[in-house]
């Protein structure tokens, strides 16, 4: 299993690397999220998974762990491959894919390719508990601590007709981490 190449950044595309580690090149898929992290250094550093099937060995990289962690989560729901996987973390961002699931938004999952109203529902039904045991680096994402209070809080105010992202703003101003959900939502209230 190669968990990650460290080398000289050969060729970087949109969908693909190709870096030189110990004098072998890489072939390495990535989504456009990695594509746009990486900068123009020679040297670069990719988190990878690989997959291997009967008629071949892919490698597809990340620039983040999270990232990583959503691309295997999301290959255990059933109809979606390596490749799909990719393409919906090239059209969302590993948080925003997790605030998806968490909020069960099917329609931005079914905006992506490829994806259809059942699949949706799939991701949704399959992921929605075990996106909360990510570990998320990124200070300002509402699952931090696997916090589910605050998710709560955000289930509770996006149905009572309140727009997500003024709620989750509203939450985060008001959270300091051992808020009772009830608390939360008075809080978030006052503020929308």
């Amino acid at each position: 299993m190669i968990a990650h190449l460290n080398g000289r950044l050969i060729e970087k595309n949109p969908t693909n690397l190709i870096i030189e580690c110990g004098g072998v090149g890489y072939f390495v898929k990535i989504s456009l999220n990695t594509f746009s992290s990486i900068g123009a250094s020679e040297s670069v550093k990719v988190l990878t998974q690989q997959i291997i099937r009967e008629d071949a060995h892919l490698l597809f990289g990340f620039a983040t762990s999270e990232e990583r962690d959503v691309f295997n989560l999301l290959l255990s729901v059933s109809g979606i491959g390596p490749n799909t996987a990719i393409l919906m973390l090239s059209s969302m961002s590993p948080n925003e894919i997790a605030n998806a699931i968490q909020t069960e938004d099917v329609r931005s999952i079914q905006a992506i390719k490829g994806i259809g109203a059942k699949t949706a529902q799939r991701v949704i039904i399959d992921l929605k508990d075990k996106m909360l045991k990510v570990e998320w680096n990124d200070p300002t994402n509402i699952f931090v601590g696997n916090n589910t209070n605050r998710f709560d809080a955000l289930t509770a105010l996006i149905s009572l007709g309140f727009d997500k992202k003024s709620a989750e703003k509203a939450i985060e101003k008001i959270a300091t981490g051992d808020e009772t959900v009830e608390e939360l939502i008075k809080g978030a209230l006052k503020i929308l």
